[in-house]
């Protein structure tokens, strides 16, 4: 098997596959990422005397992942539970006698494990951060552009009343926006983890820590990472957090791509993507292929947070499968989460908006668009009971005679004289839509 096959090539995750996060999490990501959590102890018990400087030197100088052999730390993690044990072998080795010893010293496999995912973590949610920052900036330029573009709005799958295209784009950005501020706190929030082999930080003290608690938060600065109140073993709050945000930012980017599906079906044609995708039969299809991939990612989410949301039950200080059972599920999430962002900022920014077929979709149920409108202003002429009637037989009428309400309008003796005006024109019943665009944009 190739170093490419052992990072997983992607064959059939076309969403994430080639993505920033793609390589962010891929298996060597993973391993540089345990290789600096073991560096980052020996370099923190050194700042702390615990070590010599230079075997925080040498460790650090050996926890290069081009040196470690990933598929034969794959095979050695079976015998073990994790790949931590083999690879403290292997980089005890390539440290050498002298400063071996300090290798992952007083630490457990947990320790390394749950900060490297950490790590990978914080690494994927900054590039999964930049792409929500494209999607949100291009939705911006779009829902100012189309502020007043007229469009059917649409409920139960069917024409409601007239909206904007840019009050559209606004929600999008929203939902993009409350994606960014949940995945940023979280990423801020992600502690390293150190509580050595039942979280009580003892084996440090042997070493001779006079004060081990002072070690987690000498650790946390080596990596970046928040220092933590407690060790985690069995505390998953930070693992429950990450299935959150990530599971909320699949939906909210998935909502952007359901809506452009529907728009962009070939019988509405309101928007189409700036590139779609080829048929392997069909050569005129031109699919949405980013946003067919973005929804893919949104309905597979929910089900691995899910298993992620089991973690808190772990028991005793340090559990038998729970711990495990996070590792894969967690890394799918960052993945699909990572590749929809980048879709999705692909999608906002290459967004085609067709605002002729939008006009021309308010007509199609013959002016009743509007038929809230009129029964409001027509209740103070008529009354409200004899409006409703009115109405309702007229739209009857617009479907068996194929004539528009605003004719049918003009022909009722009740309402001889009486200016409709703009009444019947659904661009101009948009209500606050413009100013409810604009108050979205305030928002930074």
């Amino acid at each position: 098997m190739t170093s490419a096959d052992s990072d997983g090539t992607g064959l059939l995750a076309p969403g994430w596959a080639g993505s920033p996060a793609a390589s962010a999490t891929a298996d060597t990501a993973y391993l540089q990422a345990l290789l600096d959590a073991e560096a980052a102890l020996t370099r923190a018990q050194a700042a702390l005397g615990l070590a010599p400087a230079e075997a925080a030197s040498r460790v650090t100088g050996a926890a290069d992942a081009g040196r470690f052999d990933v598929r034969s730390l794959a095979d050695r993690a079976r015998a073990g539970g994790n790949p931590v044990i083999p690879l403290v072998a292997d980089l005890t080795k390539a440290v050498g006698d002298e400063y071996g010893s300090y290798v992952h010293r007083g630490a457990t496999s947990q320790d390394i494990m749950d900060t490297a995912t950490m790590l990978v973590a914080v690494r994927t949610l900054d590039l999964l951060l930049g792409d929500l920052g494209r999607t949100e900036r291009a939705l911006a330029r779009l829902a100012a552009e189309h502020r007043d573009t007229a469009m059917p709005g649409r409920t139960l799958t069917q024409h409601a009343v007239p909206t904007t295209f840019g009050l559209k784009a606004a929600g999008w950005r929203s939902l993009v926006l409350d994606a960014r501020d949940r995945v940023t706190a979280v990423r801020d929030s992600l502690p390293a983890q150190l509580g050595g082999a039942a979280g009580t930080l003892a084996a440090f003290g042997v070493y001779g820590a006079s004060d081990p608690t002072a070690l987690p938060a000498a650790y946390a600065r080596e990596l970046g990472l928040r220092t933590p109140d407690l060790p985690w073993h069995t505390l998953r709050t930070p693992v429950a957090d990450l299935a959150g945000c990530l599971a909320f930012a699949a939906g909210a980017l998935g909502k952007l791509a359901v809506d452009v599906l529907t728009l962009s079906r070939t019988e509405i044609a309101e928007v189409a993507e700036g590139s779609g995708g080829g048929s392997s039969a069909m050569p005129h299809k031109a699919n949405p292929v980013r946003s067919t991939l973005i929804a893919a990612a949104a309905r597979r989410a929910p089900q691995l947070a899910a298993t992620l949301y089991g973690a808190p039950a772990a028991e005793d200080e340090r559990p038998a499968g729970a711990w495990h059972a996070e590792w894969e599920p967690l890394r799918d999430l960052l993945r699909l989460v990572g590749g929809a962002a980048h879709d999705a900022a692909d999608l906002a920014e290459g967004l085609q908006v067709h605002p002729d077929a939008m006009r021309e979709h308010l007509g199609l149920t013959h002016g009743l668009i509007v038929s809230e409108r009129l029964s409001a202003e027509l209740s103070a002429l008529l009354g409200r009971a004899r409006a409703r009637e009115l109405l309702t037989h007229l739209a009857r009428r617009t479907c068996t005679e194929g004539r528009s309400l605003a004719e049918l309008l003009a022909d009722e003796p009740e309402l001889k004289g009486v200016d409709l005006g703009d009444l019947t024109d659904p661009a101009r019943y948009t209500g606050s839509a413009g100013a409810l665009t604009d108050r979205a944009l305030e928002r930074r």
